[in-house]
């Protein structure tokens, strides 16, 4: 919106870089042009204010498709005034001398006006396409029907408006009509989801049976490996065994040896002695040989071989010879 200064009878108008300023006094053009500052007086002058910035038009609007179902469609329109002296002409953008706002809504009709246009060719495109299409497709096409419909539009140019951009934002069926067609597709999501449960549960139990096998196998591993330190530790102990029996054994008959050793010494030992012993014993009874009884007796008793006599009896044969023999030495 402009801003307008009031003196007394004379005004101040300064414009926006980004609106058209037209100014006719009596009739004729005195100044016209973006970001215009100028003198008037209001009794003299016709001012018109056109935005020259690019603007944007929202769009909702229902259609039907081929198949007899109803479609919403949210689209914005981008639009900006390429002939401001032609618009003026052919819209009423004058604004009040004293207070710079429009006298008219030329705004709502260029929105009404674009509006209808995108409508028509809209619904024209969705009467050719079934809802599956509408919806699958239809952004796209209608992104390109509307734009090349309104650019090309003889109201829109000859009003000096051109078209920027269009902006299909969605195309909705009604909420019924679209969940029904969300269903395929959600079991669909469904089955892929059971799918991948499944599948994720039949590979948790390949991995625990992976596992249960892993650890079974260890354990006959650990097992085997137990067989065979016991095996190892009885070979162990067997050769442990022979070995001590045999050290024993030859412990045992290297004692047997000593003792046949030292029994053979004493028995050499003792048959020497003996032989000894019996050799003196025969030289000693070979020296007593030649002696008589008398003398032989009184060895004895000088040896004291004979025993001790605790008791001695003396009977008439006994004595008989001995005095027989001491009468016969005193003869």
């Amino acid at each position: 919106m402009a801003d307008i200064t009031r003196f007394r009878f004379i005004s101040h108008l300064r414009a926006n870089p980004t609106t058209h300023v037209r100014h006719l006094r009596n009739g004729k053009v005195a100044h016209d042009g973006a970001g215009q500052a100028f003198w008037f007086r209001a009794l003299n002058s016709s001012l018109s204010e056109i935005p020259i910035d690019d603007r944007e038009q929202p769009l909702l609007f229902h259609g039907r498709t081929q198949d007899f179902q109803d479609v919403a469609v949210q689209a914005t329109v981008t639009y900006r005034v390429v002939d401001p002296g032609l618009a003026a002409t052919r819209l009423d953008f004058g604004i009040d001398p004293d207070t710079g706002m429009w006298r008219a809504t030329p705004l709502e009709q260029l929105g009404g006006l674009l509006t209808e246009l995108a409508q028509q060719t809209a619904l024209d495109l969705l009467a050719r396409m079934t809802l599956t299409e509408a919806l699958s497709e239809g952004m796209t096409e209608l992104r390109r029907a509307c734009g090349t419909g309104l650019r090309e539009d003889q109201r829109l140019t000859g009003l000096g408006i051109g078209v920027e951009d269009v902006r299909v934002v969605a195309v909705r069926a009604e909420r019924d009509v679209e969940k029904a067609l969300q269903t395929p597709t959600r079991e669909m999501v469904q089955q892929a989801a059971d799918k991948a449960t499944y599948e994720r549960r039949a590979m948790a139990v390949e991995r625990e049976r992976s596992i249960a096998e892993n650890e079974l196998q260890n354990q006959i591993e650990l097992a085997r490996r137990e067989e065979q330190l016991v095996n190892q530790r009885g070979q162990n102990e067997r050769m442990r065994a022979t070995e001590a029996a045999a050290a024993g054994q030859i412990e045992t008959q290297a004692q047997a040896g000593r003792q046949r050793a030292l029994a053979e010494a004493e028995a050499d030992a003792k048959r020497v002695i003996g032989s000894a012993e019996a050799s003196a014993e025969k030289a000693l009874l070979e020296a007593y040989a030649g002696l008589d009884q008398a003398t032989i007796l009184a060895l004895a008793v000088k040896d004291g071989a004979l025993p001790e006599i605790g008791t001695l009896n003396l009977t008439p044969d006994l004595l008989t010879p001995l005095l027989a023999k001491l009468a016969g030495q005193a003869s």
